[in-house]
């Protein structure tokens, strides 16, 4: 390639207070086939990554566990490298925001936009923690929502009615951390005053820069008007410190995207040639990609190009944000097994195996993206067992046998040139991020070749006198064909690629090289290079995930309890009854709320308001037979009045209901 282009491409930093799992695995899968290709195609592609490290979430678990921050964040960096490492994600850089480049980028460009009139300092108002000496982001404040009534909501919205409001208007308010009831008191805070930059925000946003979808959602906000950020966090804080400021830190999304300049700025110091203002200064040349997820948007979107462009940076070229990873068409749950940490998965299954299923399925959208497990086997096996390695565990053993070198001539060559012609397009789809649709056309490509060779059927030829050259001229074709399928899927499939090449005598399997066909080439002796997946062992994968959960619960459960425990002639006192729907209607105005007529046989009807809307379909709850807690005292809420309450378990953000179909309403429930 002449004119090979230069770019630099990141993830969205990982936080560093827990394990990576699958749902974190698809960005950082995403982004690396796509740095795989790049490299491929002869471009120079570097791809860097750190731990978001910075926080009071830190700063907190590092204290429960009794370790310094710095020892918590050292240690899960460990950890996050080796999962990226043996998913095949290969990082030009995987570095940290805690570090000296860090800081050091931070605090200028904090200081370029304090000169250029974008900071902004303001008292406000929030609460306190006078037993923690510290003050309270909303979600460590938990109380009685000031809207419906609903006991233990967060400070900021309600669960059950989904109201917004201030921490200061919840009633009992208390901190998460301590229990200690807070106090309002003031601060002086700092702001990014993003409101300036509307004008270039809007033009930035409509520049080709985000997925349509996701200009369109940024544009509501713009039309209304931006409020200014705040960008800093009173001490004790775990971070760095704002100059000139003593007492008070970055907060944590001010320096986590810097963290990419400095973990590029790490590789430059140890890479002779490399230089950071050739991708980082604002007339440069190169190109600038973030692959993230679509819930960090705003972060990426609207306060980091104001950052930028205050403080004399490029923008980047392209911010492209994903969905989420649902399992069998459901949130990722603890309960069920299926929130599953890479590394659970890595003791059970092959990582190509989901790199390879996770690119069967990516879009460029922002779409949710379902791990269907069931459709996770039969896809792998399917496409990759009985497609691909077939072509070449068919035709290797003949060629071996006649010497282990492939025909001298193309034999089938129209069939080799429609292989090498979709290179074009399959590359187009690979560029545009529609991995599934470069995989859909590689497939495609697979059944051709594997028509060919049953069509042929070499197997029968060999049993035939004087066949001998056209069955080592079926089984070349066979393996030229693979030779291309394989080139296209490297980017997705780097170990088996690697097994490929080795199997066919070659250094690489680079797009680069598909000009040079393999007529009379030497090929080694074929070893398999992907088995079956066993649905078994997806099976005990999602066993093992469940005894995770099983083993952080029992650690918990170890944990002294003072606040919270009760005797047990006080559950003694709740009166379970079966309950008999009678009628079910969503309510007005509540996002997760269904109004319940209940019949408690002898006990009359009640009228309960349950948060299950999320769940559960209202039409489909009438005439099911329900656990209720009748002697709690009736509560008034915004839309009436509660009688009591249905049991149902928690898993996340849905609800199952305990139904008894064989018993009577007003019996009692033991």
């Amino acid at each position: 390639m002449s004119n090979p282009r230069k770019i630099l491409l990141t993830s969205a930093l990982p936080y560093a207070n827990g394990p990576i799992h699958l749902g974190h695995m698809l960005e950082h899968i995403q982004t690396d086939i796509w740095a795989r290709f790049q490299r491929s195609r002869g471009n120079m592609c570097i791809a860097v990554c750190a731990d978001d490290t910075h926080g009071t979430a830190i700063m907190l678990k590092a204290e429960a566990e009794g370790i310094t921050p710095e020892q918590l964040i050292d240690r899960v960096n460990t950890e996050h490298k080796a999962d990226f490492t043996d998913f095949l994600v290969a990082y030009d850089n995987y570095y940290s925001t805690h570090s000296k480049e860090n800081e050091q980028y931070s605090r200028h460009i904090y200081q370029q936009c304090k000169q250029n009139g974008v900071i902004a300092v303001r008292n406000v108002r929030q609460f306190f923690d006078p037993e923690k000496k510290m003050f309270l982001a909303d979600r460590y404040i938990k109380g009685t929502c000031p809207k419906c009534g609903a006991e233990d909501q967060y400070g900021d919205n309600c669960e059950v009615c989904s109201s917004t409001y201030s921490p200061a208007d919840l009633i009992n308010p208390r901190s998460t951390i301590s229990g200690a009831t807070p106090v309002e008191k003031d601060s002086e805070h700092y702001f990014l005053t993003v409101s300036q930059h509307s004008d270039m925000l809007k033009s930035w946003t409509r520049s080709g820069v985000l997925a349509d979808s996701v200009a369109n959602k940024l544009a509501e906000w713009l039309d209304t008007g931006l409020q200014d950020w705040d960008i800093s966090r009173d001490a004790p804080y775990f971070g760095f410190e704002i100059p000139d400021a003593p007492g008070k830190y970055f907060y944590v999304w001010l320096d986590a995207p810097i963290g990419y300049m400095a973990s590029f700025q790490n590789l430059c110091d140890r890479t002779p040639g490399l230089e950071f203002d050739d991708f980082w200064r604002a007339d440069s040349t190169t190109e600038l990609y973030h692959n993230i997820g679509k819930d960090i948007i705003a972060f990426h979107a609207l306060f980091w190009p104001v950052m930028l462009e205050t403080s004399g940076y490029r923008k980047p070229n392209g911010v492209w944000a994903h969905g989420y990873v649902t399992v069998n068409g459901e949130k990722m749950s603890k309960s069920r097994g299926t929130f599953i940490m890479a590394r659970t998965y890595l003791k059970h299954l092959d990582p190509e195996y989901l790199r390879y299923y996770y690119a069967a399925k990516l879009t460029p959208t922002v779409e949710d993206l379902d791990l269907n497990l069931d459709d996770f086997v039969q896809r792998v096996n399917s496409d990759m067992v009985n497609k691909v390695v077939n072509i070449a565990s068919r035709c290797a053993g003949f060629i071996k046998k006649a010497g282990g070198r492939l025909s001298a001539h193309l034999s089938e060559p129209e069939l080799y040139q429609t292989f090498i012609e979709k290179g074009d397009v399959i590359a187009r789809h690979y560029e545009n991020r529609e991995y599934n649709r470069a995989i859909r056309e590689i497939m495609t490509l697979a059944d051709l070749a594997n028509e060919y060779i049953q069509a042929k059927a070499p197997w029968s030829l060999a049993k035939q006198d004087g066949k001998d050259q056209e069955v080592i001229d079926v089984c070349s074709t066979g393996i030229q064909l693979f030779r291309v399928l394989m080139t296209y899927l490297a980017p997705v499939l780097p170990n088996m690629a690697d097994k490929a090449a080795t199997f066919l005598n070659l250094s690489s399997l680079d797009w680069t090289e598909l000009s040079k066909d393999l007529c009379g080439h030497q090929i080694n002796k074929f070893t398999p290079l992907m088995t079956r997946i066993e649905r078994s062992t997806v099976d005990a994968m999602i066993e093992d995930s469940k005894q995770d959960v099983a083993a952080a619960k029992s650690a918990v459960s170890e944990k002294p309890q003072t606040d919270n425990t009760i005797q047990f002639d006080d559950f003694a006192k709740v009166d379970l009854r079966v309950a008999k729907v009678i009628n079910a209607s969503a309510v007005e105005g509540a996002d997760k709320l269904i109004s319940l007529t209940l019949d408690v046989g002898p006990l009359g009807q009640r009228h309960v308001f349950s948060g299950i809307k999320s769940k559960y379909q209202p039409e489909d709850l009438i005439g099911k037979n329900l656990v209720l807690v009748a002697n709690l005292a009736p509560r008034k809420m915004k839309f009436g009045l509660s009688e009591g309450m249905v049991l149902a378990a928690g898993d996340q953000d849905f609800w199952v209901l305990e139904a008894h179909e064989s018993v009577k309403p007003g019996e009692k429930v033991s």
